[in-house]
């Protein structure tokens, strides 16, 4: 057996959760390493946005990216040089699941476009469901049909790298999951968001919405469990854990 000290799995933190929500109920990563579940792999915050270094693809065992309210049109520098990484990580097959923001940015990275969605904002809990690639995706495989999620977000994938399959989508979004090789997806809508959390987004857009022509307090009611969506995360870490060991 190696007795080597598994490669770590990496959350790239590309945002932050609304203040009010962070002083009650923690930020992007720690909801994610919740939902990974992964007491087997270390686990290893990175932010560039602050001068993280990102690090060598050869010394992680697997990637998440989190969301963030940046718009990956806009080309941050940090956004940028976080893209050009994942394209890195994706020609070697190191697994990464981008969310939200890292959905967009994991499509921009390899070729696709990301951008402001035609229909604007789409918030709240929706129904996703899956296309039939997703009968046989390593992450998707066994899921029912159409599941609900959590999602809020402008801009979306607009365009997929070449090669990459569609997995999920819904009336708004068509592109709620890719995949790109075996080894790289992106979610567009929240796994680890739970509904207190999603609430919390539309109380803090309320106002926005409200001067949209959106009735919160309908959305609001309109919030409820995902399970389905929010298990993507342990059977992430699930597919990481079997690469290291080489299964």
């Amino acid at each position: 057996m190696d007795n080597h000290r598994p490669h770590p799995l990496v959350i790239v933190k590309l945002g932050d959760t609304h203040a009010t929500l962070r002083e009650r109920r923690g930020d992007f990563e720690y909801w994610i390493a919740d939902g990974l579940d992964a007491p087997a792999l270390p686990l290893l915050v990175v932010d560039p946005r602050r001068g993280d270094t990102l690090p060598a693809p050869d010394t992680v065992s697997g990637v998440v990216v989190t969301g963030s309210h940046a718009m990956v049109s806009h080309r941050e520098p940090w956004s940028e040089r976080t893209a050009e990484w994942l394209a890195r990580l994706v020609a070697q097959n190191t697994p990464v699941l981008g969310i939200c923001y890292g959905h967009q940015l994991l499509a921009h990275a390899l070729g696709g476009e990301a951008g402001d969605h035609p229909r604007g904002i789409e918030i709240g809990t929706v129904t996703v469901t899956l296309d039939e690639a997703a009968a046989t995706d390593p992450l998707l495989q066994g899921l029912p049909a159409e599941f609900p999620a959590h999602v809020v977000h402008l801009q979306s994938a607009l365009r997929l790298p070449e090669g990459a399959v569609r997995l999920a989508g819904n009336a708004h979004e068509p592109v709620q999951a890719f995949r790109v090789g075996d080894s790289a997806w992106g979610v567009q809508f929240h796994p680890e968001f739970d509904a207190e959390t999603m609430r919390g987004y539309i109380d803090m857009l309320a106002g926005e919405l409200k001067a949209g022509g959106t009735d919160a307090a309908a959305l609001r009611g309109g919030v409820g469990d995902t399970e389905t969506a929010a298990a993507l995360l342990g059977r992430f870490a699930r597919i990481v854990e079997a690469r290291q060991a080489g299964g």
